[in-house]
């Protein structure tokens, strides 16, 4: 009763260390992709869940290995922010370094896998989409590139979870590529992009202790919160031009029922940087994308 019970918790440790809370990101990343395919024909479901699969197994070997390159370059130490709000997997003693790389090579086997099934059965656009999300996700933090800490690391958080994911799930489904695709991913890439901007704010005074450079440390702390919120005014800006040419129905409009929390996000943000910055950011682009995907589902529906 006592091994199963280790093994019951040792699974649900690996399940914690690849914070599942962040995969909602990377699921409307391809779903909209998907959904956007599906204006022009029908929707390959069974390959659709295969996609759903292989990224939220991508999306979790990016954690990891973030963590792990974090921790190695001691980068993240015990008084670290990041620590203070949720379970660093080696910091907190639950896995040794070795354990955490090899959870993170398993799941990125299990990525190539299905990127190579993905390819091959579907488009080799999905291989070479893939190649370039797999070495932007491990030299992200990785030796001897490390974008992360070079204020390089949310333009790639942009690439991955905005053109790549989005034009990859259209590669699936239609086997091209789309400038409609491109167009849409990039007011989602920005706002998931404002997550890593987030947490780089919040940081400040701890990544200059540690000599890294971040989007934070080089703009200050004012500059930053003024960045973050032109960013977020243009996602929605962006989202209304899109409308106003024609290339989204009028249903986008629902994208602004998530308004409401992009202010009191920002008016938190004025105030004084939440400890969970980077988390109540992911709130919005999460809100963000689902009336986008809503949006997608009601002009299938009822077009306007």
């Amino acid at each position: 009763m006592k091994k199963g019970k280790n093994l019951k918790q040792g699974i649900k440790d690996y399940f914690i260390a690849t914070r599942p809370w962040s995969f909602t990101m990377s699921l409307i990343s391809v779903s909209v992709g998907a959904l956007l395919a599906g204006e022009e024909g029908s929707i390959l479901w069974g390959w659709y869940l295969l996609v759903c699969i292989g990224i939220v197994c991508f999306h979790a070997a990016a954690n990891i290995f973030n963590d792990y390159f974090d921790t190695r370059y001691q980068v993240d130490q015990p008084d670290s922010p990041t620590a203070r709000y949720r379970p660093q997997p080696i910091l907190s003693g639950i896995f040794t370094p070795a354990q955490l790389l090899t959870e993170a090579i398993v799941l990125s086997g299990v990525t190539a896998l299905i990127g190579l099934i993905l390819s091959f059965g579907r488009s080799m656009l999905v291989f070479w989409i893939g190649l370039i999300g797999f070495f932007a996700c491990l030299f992200y933090t990785a030796a001897p590139i490390k974008f992360k800490y070079k204020a390089w690391g949310e333009f790639f958080v942009f690439l991955m979870w905005g053109p790549l994911m989005f034009e990859g799930a259209y590669a699936v489904q239609r086997q091209a590529l789309s400038l409609k695709v491109f167009y849409l991913s990039i007011p989602f890439g920005i706002l998931v992009g404002l997550v890593l901007l987030a947490n780089n704010i919040r940081d400040i005074a701890y990544d200059s202790r540690q000599g890294i450079k971040t989007i934070g440390i080089l703009l200050g702390s004012r500059r930053s919160i003024f960045l973050y919120a032109g960013l977020i005014l243009l996602a929605y800006l962006y989202m209304i031009g899109m409308i106003a040419s024609g290339i989204l129905s009028p249903w986008g409009l629902l994208v602004l029922l998530s308004l409401p929390k992009a202010i009191h996000l920002l008016k938190n943000f004025m105030t004084k940087v939440p400890e969970a910055a980077d988390a109540i950011t992911a709130q919005l682009n999460t809100t963000f994308g689902l009336f986008l995907i809503l949006s997608l589902i009601l002009n299938r529906v009822v077009p306007l």
